[in-house]
């Protein structure tokens, strides 16, 4: 029996080029490189509290709470899967696509309009690209819509109006190219240096990310009960550095003479100098801190 399964964000992701793997390295290396990846995406959408609807052939179909999993839940595959070696000089990159809206759930699948929207913007999606509805992407908080760029309004099958499309921009390209030049990217070298329990760390390209918590697995070992055990995260996207709390307790920032601000379950662009608190407000002095400067290496 068909029911009304609410709003949800439907999202795919399609491990582009696979049938050349198949190819190149015949079917049985093929198929552990694809498993790998079909593994990686499963495990990522998991820890972003969604559900694997189903697998077809070399793609995932998902579904997540909402617009801001999805949105962590695609970057996050991104990121791993880049992070992946070559094999014998082949590089595998992954297509994705995801929409908002209501949706039609029986015991094993999902229906409906959405799921549709969904597809289309995944089979816009390049190897390396995250594509969304702009309808989406209003519905991400504010600091991640910063990381988007619209790319057109697109005639859609079946629409009387044409849908607006946006990029999730997770990476820098050499040819990435935005809609207008207001908002061009800038090929600039920086560099993050962070100070934890008196020694000097340095982010850049080829340190790009660093995880921080309780857990022994983590760059920085927080000891404070306040934090969780993998607390934040800094990464390096767009030549700009990313503070990405995921804990339960918050993280706190500090910038250099200015107001002190709370991430819950959000992220922000670091900039010039300040110090981050883990679980409680910096003013509190007490735990482990980490002082960062943002500087043109």
């Amino acid at each position: 029996m068909n029911s009304s399964g609410g709003s949800v964000a439907v999202m795919f992701a399609d491990l582009a080029g696979s049938t050349r793997l198949y190819d190149i390295f015949g079917d049985a290396k093929a198929k552990l490189l694809v498993d790998e990846c079909l593994e990686l995406m499963r495990s990522v959408v998991g820890q972003c509290g969604g559900e694997v609807i189903k697998t077809i052939g070399d793609e995932l179909m998902c579904v997540l709470p909402d617009a801001e999993n999805a949105w962590r839940a695609a970057v996050d595959i991104q990121l791993r899967v880049a992070d992946l070696p070559q094999v014998e000089g082949h590089k595998r990159s992954i297509r994705i696509g995801f929409h908002v809206g209501f949706v039609i759930r029986t015991s094993t699948d999902v229906f409906g309009d959405t799921v549709n929207m969904a597809a289309r913007m995944t089979s816009l999606a390049k190897g390396g690209q995250i594509m969304a509805t702009c309808a989406t992407v209003m519905q991400l908080p504010k600091i991640l819509r910063t990381a988007t760029r619209k790319i057109a309004a697109l005639s859609i099958k079946g629409k009387d109006e044409s849908v607006a499309v946006c990029e999730i921009i997770w990476q820098t390209s050499d040819d990435l190219t935005m809609a207008t030049p207001s908002v061009a990217v800038m090929q600039r070298q920086v560099q993050l240096n962070l100070q934890f329990r008196g020694d000097t760390y340095f982010m850049n390209q080829l340190c790009p990310r660093i995880m921080m918590g309780r857990d022994l697995s983590c760059n920085f070992v927080v000891s404070d009960k306040m934090a969780s055990r993998q607390h934040a995260f800094i990464e390096l996207r767009q030549e700009k550095f990313f503070l990405i709390d995921q804990s339960t307790n918050g993280t706190f920032v500090h910038p250099d003479g200015e107001t002190e601000l709370v991430l819950r379950r959000e992220e922000m662009v670091l900039q010039g100098t300040g110090v981050i608190g883990f679980g409680r407000s910096v003013e509190l002095a007490e735990g482990d801190q980490v002082r960062f400067s943002v500087v043109e290496a």
